[in-house]
């Protein structure tokens, strides 16, 4: 709730944190905000305060009023004045009241560093966060490693000079063997090391697309590669994702509507415990899409990010294609360290030298230290144990959220598997995840997963960061003034 204080009235509270919210996207262009009663009820505040800050932020240019309709954020940003206007009240406040947590694609990375709620204090809680908890990637092996290969003699030879261009050569020699065990047969010459599964994604993008060429996603998908594509220039295809897989048809016809310029150059997918549904590709799905491939002359970028977190055996295209016209694509920040932002790509022979040009054009080299120390946990089996325990832990915080959110009355539109949930709440989960901010909580509405946003119903949920009883609590409440 909003606090009486000598210092700021409460006007000027609900308009600062209405303020803070449109410029961190929060609120993004077109949003509507709440109806004056229902914020009044919400921050336990008479209506005139809220028509008071309402009519704050359009002084401010943030809004603007609709006949009949309500209050919206305003497609336009605000002039130069009015930002600087809105900086210098930002940077009156206190830190923690500045720094607002996110829930669009850009700014919902940033909640992964200051996990601080709309009130400046602490979340409660982020079940809307694409990470495993802190605790569980803790590891005695990692430490270990660190020191195994900073010994003197090696901390010089690797930090004064440039390592590998393609990365480490232990370490790919490492990922050749790991790839194999996965029936990926990649020589440590095809692969590429990378600050990330998110830099080898962008430099394959930068390196086989141009701006206003056509790419097509799984659609739900993953809302950073959206808001990449789109900053990069690259017309997005949305494909709807189904449980075995895209859909073939809609595939098709991206493929033959267009002229052969303006064809779909890429296909980026996750085939295994698909973000944000779970779903696994079927064999049959696979094959087609790869017939498709060569038809049509486009690549597959297969994004195996939750690759540590998967069944067994699970039907991947880099596999059954050879990385002929696939581009294999993972990383180790979900489950190891996400400091360490290691990742790399695995390509056909003829590609990969562009690829390391755009990685030198961009990074220059890569982290060779951690890269040795990773190698070292490979190829002792460290890291194959590690996961088998993060994958018993997650099969039992999954089965205790999945009963938790049944009883607060959410039904699971798809069958749960790996880290997230995609549940159906009955209610509009933008409205939900601004109720649910004022609680404490930080929630991914399901909007965020569509190319285009629209309303949603939706929302994705870590079944790792929901399993308070108190959070489901809130939420059944908060749900029920909706």
């Amino acid at each position: 709730m909003l606090t009486r204080s000598p210092s700021e009235t409460l006007t000027d509270q609900l308009a600062n944190r209405f303020a803070q919210r449109i410029r961190n996207r929060l609120l993004p262009p077109g949003a509507r905000l709440p109806s004056v009663r229902e914020c009044a009820r919400r921050h336990e505040v008479s209506p005139y305060t809220v028509v008071a800050a309402y009519d704050q932020l359009l002084a401010l240019g943030m809004i603007e009023a609709r006949r009949n309709r309500g209050f919206f954020v305003r497609e336009s940003r605000p002039d130069a004045r009015t930002e600087a206007a809105l900086a210098e009240r930002s940077e009156a406040r206190p830190v923690g009241e500045r720094a607002q947590p996110p829930v669009d694609a850009a700014t919902l990375i940033r909640g992964m560093f200051r996990q601080v709620d709309a009130h400046g204090g602490q979340m409660k809680g982020m079940p809307g966060m694409g990470v495993l908890p802190a605790t569980w990637l803790e590891t005695p092996f990692l430490g270990s490693a660190v020191r195994r290969v900073t010994s003197t003699p090696n901390l010089h030879a690797v930090s004064l000079q440039y390592g590998d261009p393609a990365g480490d050569p232990a370490l790919r020699r490492s990922l050749s063997q790991k790839l194999a065990s996965m029936e990926i047969e990649a020589t440590p010459a095809q692969i590429v090391t990378t600050v990330g599964a998110t830099h080898a994604l962008d430099i394959v993008c930068r390196a086989l697309l141009k701006a206003g060429d056509s790419v097509m996603v799984d659609e739900p998908g993953w809302a950073v590669e959206f808001a990449r594509l789109t900053q990069m220039g690259m017309r997005i295809l949305p494909v709807p994702r189904r449980e075995d897989g895209p859909d073939l048809g809609v595939m098709a016809r991206y493929c033959e509507a267009y002229a052969p310029e303006q064809r779909p150059k890429l296909f980026i997918t996750v085939s295994v415990l698909h973000n944000p549904t779970g779903y696994c590709l079927a064999p049959s799905n696979a094959h087609r899409v790869l017939q498709l491939a060569q038809q049509h002359d486009f690549r597959v970028v297969e994004d195996d990010t939750y690759s540590h977190l998967a069944p067994a055996h699970a039907t991947r295209l880099s596999s059954l294609d050879a990385l002929q016209r696939t581009i294999y694509v993972s990383g180790f920040a979900k489950i190891l360290a996400p400091n360490w932002r290691v990742g790399y790509l695995a390509a056909h022979p003829s590609l990969v030298e562009r690829f390391i040009d755009t990685k030198l054009l961009t990074t220059l080299t890569t982290p060779s230290l951690f890269e040795q120390a990773l190698a070292h946990c490979l190829d002792q089996g460290q890291i194959r144990r590690h996961a088998e325990r993060l994958r018993a832990k997650l099969d039992g915080a999954r089965a205790r959220c999945v009963q938790l959110a049944m009883k607060a009355g959410c039904r699971f539109v798809t069958e749960p598997a790996g880290l997230f949930g995609w549940v159906d709440t009955g209610v509009d989960t933008d409205r939900l995840a601004q109720a649910m901010l004022d609680e404490g909580y930080l929630l991914a509405p399901g909007s965020l997963f569509h190319a285009v946003r629209q309303p949603s119903t939706l929302m994705r949920l870590n079944f790792t960061a929901a399993q308070d009883a108190g959070f489901w609590a809130d939420f059944a409440r908060v749900r029920g003034q909706l």
